[in-house]
């Protein structure tokens, strides 16, 4: 890590920037009709000015905490799972959002979003695209797989729409298309009549994954196609979607659709979708036609496994448009890792835009899983949230809100625990943070069960202690929280095609910590850099 921990923590805890004042973060409008508001304007720094509503007096919390019940680690229901009232963020629009010029039917089709199937920040970014396009007037839906661990009750309106069927290994499977709404996003739920996508979770159910995003790419195009669907783009997203350029150029655009054009965002080119020419046969093309450089052929095996095809390669090739979410990731990539001649050749076609996130879902001043709102004019929420997690979790507190909450500051590192995100150095930052008198929360799972392990025994040594908690589980809820009574996020990432703890982090008041590393350098800027001193809001 470039920044060592060590050192930082007492220079940054006391001298908390406003999370207002980042180029890349504005506020949207604060609205809530059941209370009187105001206006004011924020000045976001080497920006705009942006008007927004808050609620007037001071009544985004009780910031003396006298009508909460203060959580304890003893509850028999953790603070975190405890009832929630429920949260429409469609209803909250921004202000004076323009519209485009030209407006596009949009189609997503991605195997995550949130908050129904979300492993990681794919869902999030596909929820936030689909919004942010919403609001500049285009027509967007959301093309995902009726996972079985969907909770229907989340979405809005669901209706079955339509029966077809669809191809898959020679057979043609009765397949059920079903609409609903999530967070103000129609969206089309696909569902096979066989196994697929059967199970606990999203991912690592009892079937061939790959063979099921297989046969999910082409049920959208074949949906589309019985439909009569047209679409002015088809968005797909990741390797599990990598075959559906492959399918719509070679097979479904000589048949009857003929106006979409396809966009690939790449958003980690870890996941490559390794595929045999059989498994590609059995959604209907013939995989041995991919089996070349130029097309499917997986670069890091030339020469000594040629059968082995890549989707994400072959989405690459195939695809109009190449996304991935950030510049610094997009000139790594093509510097090295195993796509970089691909990426080189179809380079005319390859762009980073950074990724964002939907600052109505991530606002403190309406999130329905706070204690206590806060905005930048206001701040006293943000300590409450502290003191009431710190209660929670057992975490030494002061006597009171105001007492001590402030002067021992709180690190948090919400991450999927993988070697991605820098295991070794959220570690090092455990023992350091204990060392220097800070707290430190850590919230994430691992799917490896060697780190599961490693993390395990980590939480048994620290978790009885005064100063670290590590929480190996998943809870959007709990994240939140977090978020708001973080003083610092961590976000020590060997590689990151981009992130969004950092800028939720900052969102929240929080002062992100991090590697200058893909996203995390075009968002993170250091507070200890004299020459832009006026642009730093972190380290790194």
């Amino acid at each position: 890590m470039e920044c060592a921990i060590g050192g930082k923590l007492k220079l940054l805890s006391p001298s908390i920037p406003s999370f207002l004042n980042s180029r890349r973060l504005p506020w949207d409008q604060l609205r809530n009709k059941r209370l009187t508001t105001y206006k004011f304007q924020i000045q976001a720094q080497n920006c705009f000015s942006l008007e927004v509503e808050v609620e007037k007096g001071g009544n985004l919390g009780n910031f003396n905490g006298e009508s909460l019940v203060w959580p304890s680690p003893s509850d028999e229901i953790p603070f975190w799972n405890k009832e929630f009232p429920c949260w429409d963020v469609s209803s909250d629009i921004p202000v004076e959002v323009n519209k485009d010029a030209q407006l596009l039917h949009i189609i997503h089709v991605t195997a995550e979003m949130a908050p129904i199937a979300k492993v990681g920040g794919l869902g999030d970014v596909v929820t936030g695209l689909a919004r942010a396009c919403l609001l500049r007037g285009h027509t967007v839906d959301v093309m995902l797989p009726f996972y079985e661990c969907i909770i229907k009750e989340q979405i809005s309106d669901l209706t079955l729409i339509t029966s077809y069927n669809s191809y898959h290994d020679g057979s043609w499977i009765p397949t059920n298309a079903y609409r609903g709404v999530v967070s103000g996003v129609a969206i089309i739920l696909i569902q096979p009549t066989n196994h697929f996508f059967k199970g606990r979770n999203v991912y690592g159910g009892s079937y061939n994954e790959l063979e099921a995003y297989l046969f999910f790419s082409r049920a959208c195009l074949e949906w589309m196609q019985v439909t009569g669907t047209q679409p002015d783009i088809i968005h797909v997203h990741e390797w599990q979607t990598g075959a559906l350029p492959l399918l719509y150029w070679d097979m479904y655009h000589s048949l009857s659709l003929k106006k979409p054009r396809i966009v690939l965002t790449i958003h980690n080119m870890e996941h490559f979708g390794e595929c045999s020419k059989e498994q590609l046969d059995k959604c209907g093309l013939e995989g041995s036609i991919y089996a070349s450089i130029d097309k499917a052929v997986d670069d890091r095996t030339l020469g000594h496994n040629p059968e082995r095809l890549s989707l994400l390669k072959g989405g690459i090739v195939y695809s109009n448009a190449v996304v991935t979410v950030s510049p610094s990731y997009l000139k790594e990539t093509l510097c090295s890792g195993w796509l970089s001649s691909a990426l080189i050749k179809h380079r005319d076609k390859y762009i980073g835009i950074l990724n964002g996130i939907d600052n109505t879902i991530w606002n403190p001043a309406s999130d329905v899983f706070l204690p206590a709102k806060f905005h930048a004019q206001n701040f006293e929420g943000k300590k409450l949230c502290k003191y009431y997690v710190q209660k929670g979790l057992g975490l030494p507190t002061g006597a009171h809100v105001t007492d001590m909450t402030h002067k021992v500051p709180l690190v948090v590192c919400i991450t999927r625990l993988v070697a991605q995100k820098g295991l070794h150095l959220i570690v090092h930052a455990i023992k350091r943070v204990e060392e220097l008198g800070g707290q430190m929360i850590v919230l994430g799972k691992a799917p490896d069960a060697k780190v599961e392990r490693e993390f395990e025994g980590l939480a048994n040594s620290y978790n009885q202690g005064c100063s670290i908690r590590i929480l190996l589980i998943y809870s959007e809820e709990l994240s939140h929280m977090l978020y708001a009574a973080a003083d610092m996020v961590l976000v020590p990432s060997m590689y990151e095609p981009c992130g969004l703890s950092q800028m939720i982090g900052m969102r929240y008041g929080a002062v992100p910590v991090v590697r200058k590393t893909g996203g995390l350098a075009d968002t993170v800027f250091d507070m200890d850099d004299q020459p832009n001193h006026e642009m730093g809001n972190g380290t790194r």
